[in-house]
């Protein structure tokens, strides 16, 4: 079989790239434009390793090639039977075992030139990790710095849509990054899933041109974010996004309104800040969702929480925020695009002056 493995550097040789693992192992994190073709169920594969520990590994075994050639079966009269007869496939598993090896065996005697990727997921992951310790150091960035509710996020938007190259972390890891951040009906993405998004987003950027980014922490809700781009744009270009008090709460309204939808859930949100702020105040504010004062929710959260946890954190890890360009941002405004390419005009004109 050795002759039929071949490296990840080559995956771009083969017409397609074949994820025969379960579908769990697949939802978790996969190559990018991979077709999951499982040779085994989630069930199934529970089955084998069970009677593989429990019973022998010999009848742990028997059960699993049996239930592979059943499953290759199905997908060679389903998933598989358009395919051309100079169809080259690259089939992966989860270590390049026993599961790619039985499909890319049985498709080379059908006469598809098949390949086993070498080590399979594992050699993938690895390689991920590794481009994340150095291709986010490739780029310059200007972090868009600001509290909560000023709008950074839709002001990143309306940068994409000016023409600038823009990092959308939180779109990513499918959160907001603050303590109610959780997107409504949304699950985030693995810490696995996360990177490969992450390497598949900074590979569509120009090393010439800056890549705008929202300032974050190193965790957004559960997925953490690499050091070397955690590291790298905190040396970064600031713009430190400024916007009312009044605009804040609105925003904040507008965007945190599907939570007083569940009561319940919110005011168990509120009682995890116990221990950063008394529990006399977290109650009152518990108080205010059971009266549906959102407004006043919301100005509270600001003042007490927001603005005192921004006002310890940028300090500390944007070396360039003291330089930072001020921007007086209106994120309730429909003209949001026109003051992005107002900010690029600034962005511009300063970058000239630095050079004259």
């Amino acid at each position: 079989m050795k002759n039929l493995l071949v490296s990840l550097e080559k995956a771009d040789d083969f017409d397609e790239i074949i994820d025969v693992r379960t579908p769990l192992e697949f939802a978790e994190d996969h190559i990018p434009g991979a077709l999951n073709a499982p040779v085994l169920s989630n069930e199934e594969r529970v089955l084998v390793g069970t009677t593989y520990k429990q019973v022998s590994a010999f009848e742990g075994t028997r059960i699993g090639a049996a239930l592979v050639a059943r499953n290759i079966a199905h997908h060679l009269e389903t998933t598989f039977a358009d395919r051309p007869r100079n169809w080259r496939p690259l089939i992966y598993c989860w270590r390049g075992g026993k599961r790619s090896g039985s499909v890319t065996t049985l498709f080379n005697m059908i006469g598809w030139p098949a390949r086993q990727l070498d080590g399979g997921y594992k050699s993938y992951r690895r390689f991920t990790l590794d481009t994340l310790d150095t291709l986010p150091k490739t780029f310059s960035y200007i972090a868009l710095v600001g509290p909560t509710g000023s709008g950074k996020t839709r002001l990143l938007a309306a940068l994409s849509q000016a023409g600038a190259q823009t990092l959308d972390l939180e779109a990513l890891a499918a959160h907001r990054g603050s303590l109610l951040g959780a997107w409504a009906g949304v699950p985030q993405p693995s810490q696995k899933r996360f990177d490969t998004l992450l390497v598949s987003a900074l590979r569509e950027f120009d090393p010439g041109r800056p890549v705008f980014v929202e300032a974050e922490s190193r965790r957004i809700g559960s997925v953490a974010l690499p050091l070397a781009l955690l590291e790298t744009f905190h040396q970064g270009a600031c713009v430190e996004v400024l916007s009312s008090r009044e605009d804040r709460a609105e925003f904040l309204l507008h965007d945190y309104a599907h939570l007083f939808d569940d009561p319940a859930a919110l005011k168990a949100q509120l009682q995890r800040l116990i221990g950063l702020h008394s529990r006399e105040r977290v109650t009152g504010w518990q108080q205010l969702v059971d009266a549906d004062q959102r407004a006043e929710l919301a100005h509270e959260l600001i003042e007490r929480h927001y603005d005192p946890a921004y006002a310890r954190s940028s300090h500390q890890h944007f070396v360039q925020l003291p330089h930072a360009l001020p921007l007086t941002f209106r994120p309730n405004d429909a003209d949001v695009v026109d003051q992005a390419k107002a900010l690029l005009a600034r962005l511009d004109s300063r970058a000239l002056a630095s050079v004259i």
